[in-house]
């Protein structure tokens, strides 16, 4: 392999994004990638104006990163949790890319967890009259969609199980039982799930999507934002590992929740369990036949 034509390529392609998003020439004084994702290439990259956070996908929808930086905005607008500041997204060739400003390693401080939890509570009282959004986007690399619905149920129902269900089928990842499962489960979720608003979500908040920032709090990246049943939210966080119980904590304090969640959260976890089934294969089916096994 050509490894010195593979690093004049990439910085061909740093030096072009950079100037297409700052407007000006950069030079890229040095890059070094990161791991961390699955899905996409990242890259910090050093250049004469900053340090900043590249990553691009020569494979995904030309609007994939635009979703994301959306989402980014919409978290940043409402001004409770901090999420990277976007700097620029674009197409390049055949690679979608996004620029984010870089976060260098801090140390968390001494109420990390409890004030993510308290700030996460603030950030669910933003609301509107519809779940869902204005527009789809995506979880992981599968589309994400956000029809309005005035009911969460509904939302939850369509927008989430049904499209995730569907393609495991198709993809032969599901059997016929586990899909009966499911069409049972539709008709009892007006019975198990409350009624409640619609809060802004991050959407895809787990572990690896909380970082700490400059300031020693937490940051949120990769989010899949829509408006939805807050506790759909809280849910997630408990797999893969979960939350310190500080954060739990302080959240609960700040806004308690309906009576019955510990019960209710495996089967709002359905709809990453199903999203992973669907990107990574049937290593997730067994956690979705658990939970289905009362249905």
């Amino acid at each position: 392999m050509d490894f010195r034509g593979l690093h004049e390529e990439y910085i061909q392609f740093l030096e072009t994004i950079f100037f297409t998003t700052l407007g000006k020439e950069v030079s890229i004084l040095e890059y070094q990638f990161l791991s961390g994702g699955c899905i996409n290439q990242t890259i910090q990259a050093t250049t004469s104006a900053g340090t900043f956070f590249v990553k691009w996908n020569e494979s995904m929808e030309e609007d994939f990163f635009a979703c994301e930086a959306k989402g980014l905005t919409l978290l940043k607008e409402a001004g409770e949790i901090s999420v990277p500041e976007v700097i620029g997204y674009g197409q390049n060739g055949q690679k979608t890319y996004l620029i984010l400003e870089f976060l260098p390693f801090t140390y968390a401080k001494s109420n990390y967890w409890a004030d993510l939890g308290t700030s996460l509570a603030r950030l669910h009282t933003h609301s509107q009259p519809e779940f869902g959004l204005s527009y789809p986007n995506y979880i992981g690399s599968l589309p994400q969609t956000n029809t309005a619905y005035t009911n969460g149920v509904d939302f939850f129902i369509e927008c989430r199980l049904k499209p995730q269900v569907g393609l495991a089928v198709y993809n032969q990842l599901m059997p016929q039982t586990l899909y009966t499962k499911f069409q049972h489960l539709y008709t009892r979720l007006p019975d198990i799930f409350p009624n409640e608003k619609p809060a802004l979500l991050h959407g895809d908040l787990w572990h690896g999507n909380v970082l700490i920032g400059k300031d020693g709090y937490a940051t949120l990246i990769d989010p899949a934002v829509y408006y939805g049943n807050r506790e759909a939210e809280i849910a997630f966080t408990y797999l893969f590992g979960g939350f310190e119980p500080d954060f739990y904590d302080a959240y609960v304090e700040a806004t308690p929740l309906e009576p019955g969640f510990t019960e209710r959260k495996a089967i709002y976890n359905l709809y990453p369990l199903l999203v992973h089934l669907n990107l990574f294969g049937s290593g997730y089916l067994s956690g979705i036949e658990q939970t289905l096994q009362p249905f």
